[in-house]
């Protein structure tokens, strides 16, 4: 199946996305989903600042993994220690050429490697966002990580993105679309994301909290999350290291 998608020019494709649509502002992008099924604090006090939203040169350099996969299987361990992988290189090696025996067997490899189109920008009924790849018979979206897979699964915020470019591709195409993908390059993992009711419910929830997000929601209680956060201070969360929580000292 042909899919006819017109392909966005990266250079402007990050003012497109904090535009505000021309439909009351209903549509709410793919990076707010994930934020807000993240830390919906986090979105209230990141849609208060006009900083500019651009991935740093890693995030690119990362992705850019993703199209060199065989070259990077071929590659003697030594050639690897350049580049931006995030386990050593034997370990990705392995864990690579695990991930496309498993899915060469599944019948997937091939179609995750010559997707039908690249980087899209893909305008649903309640969302819209960037679709790293679509692929063909059938109609699934591939979204590309920076980060690091958890053991089983994908994370609970990219459950919640992988079910919105699920939806939007579909709204976009009147079809039908059960699964989406996320690819994990620097770890030389990739997983399939199947619709279930559970994943559509927890969207749906997260749409809601960003569309409503206009006053600042309750503090996590998840206080991990907080040591990385760039609006740890706005916020007013008190975090303390390990050496503190022991008694070694204060922060």
């Amino acid at each position: 199946m042909k899919v006819p998608i017109c392909r966005i020019d990266p250079a402007d494709l990050f003012q497109r996305l904090r535009a505000r649509p021309d439909v009351s502002g209903e549509l709410v992008s793919f990076s707010d989903l994930r934020t807000a099924a993240y830390c919906p604090r986090k979105l209230y006090y990141r849609r208060g600042e006009d900083a500019d939203q651009s991935p740093p040169q890693r995030v690119d350099e990362i992705r850019a993994l993703e199209r060199r996969y065989e070259t990077l299987l071929g590659a003697p361990a030594g050639a690897l220690e350049d580049e931006r992988i995030a386990v050593s290189p034997v370990t990705y090696r392995e864990s690579l050429a695990a991930t496309r025996d498993r899915l060469t067997a599944a019948g997937e490899w091939e179609r995750l490697r010559n997707p039908e189109t690249r980087d899209v920008l893909v305008t649903g009924r309640d969302c819209r966002g960037v679709v790293h790849k679509v692929l063909a018979d059938p109609l699934e979206p591939v979204l590309i990580a920076t980060g690091r897979p958890p053991d089983r699964g994908v994370w609970a915020s990219q459950s919640v993105h992988a079910v919105a470019a699920a939806k939007a591709l579909a709204w976009s195409h009147e079809t039908g679309v059960d699964r989406a993908w996320l690819e994990y390059p620097a770890h030389g993992v990739v997983r399939s994301v199947p619709l279930t009711l559970h994943r559509t419910q927890r969207y749906r929830a997260t749409l809601e909290t960003a569309r409503d997000c206009d006053g600042p929601p309750p503090r996590t209680q998840n206080r991990s999350k907080c040591e990385s956060c760039e609006y740890a201070d706005q916020c007013g969360v008190r975090t303390r290291t390990l050496r503190s929580l022991l008694g070694f000292g204060s922060e």
